[in-house]
């Protein structure tokens, strides 16, 4: 006699998503410093017929969420920023799990970027890039 699996939370997700007609959901990352090459690639994946996420905001710019880095002076201010960088990483690594798939946008991958590629994979999320020539091989030394 066999039982049912129970179906893990990723599973119920992708299960929901198909029954509500979802389409594609890709999660562009890369560095901060490609936004306008960020929006470039969300036009295109929107016209392809894809949900886009990606980053919100450069940490690097001025925004209205707190600390200016450019202007963080001091522990508590440093502190504050680190703060909103971490919550900001984990708000980015909800939406790689909510995406079928990544797209790297740019052609430098440091590290944060680099993270962000082992996490999707190791996911199972498909990973593209738009610089093929730059994906890192993320594969364990043997």
């Amino acid at each position: 006699m066999s039982y049912p699996q129970q179906l893990t939370p990723e599973r119920k997700l992708a299960e929901a998503k198909k029954q509500l007609s979802i389409p594609h959901i890709v999660v562009i990352c890369g560095s901060t410093r490609f936004m306008a090459e960020m929006a470039q690639a969300d036009l295109r994946e929107t016209k392809a017929g894809r949900i886009v996420v990606k980053p919100g905001f450069d940490m690097k710019s001025p925004h209205g969420l707190g600390t200016d880095p450019a202007d963080a002076v001091g522990a508590q201010a440093q502190a504050q920023v680190q703060a909103l960088k971490a919550r900001l990483g984990e708000l980015h690594r909800a939406k790689i799990r909510l995406a079928d798939e990544v797209l790297v946008v740019g052609d430098h991958i440091g590290d944060s970027t680099r993270a962000e590629i082992a996490y999707a994979r190791s996911l199972g999320k498909p990973v593209r890039f738009t610089h093929p020539e730059v994906a890192p091989d993320l594969t364990p030394d043997a």
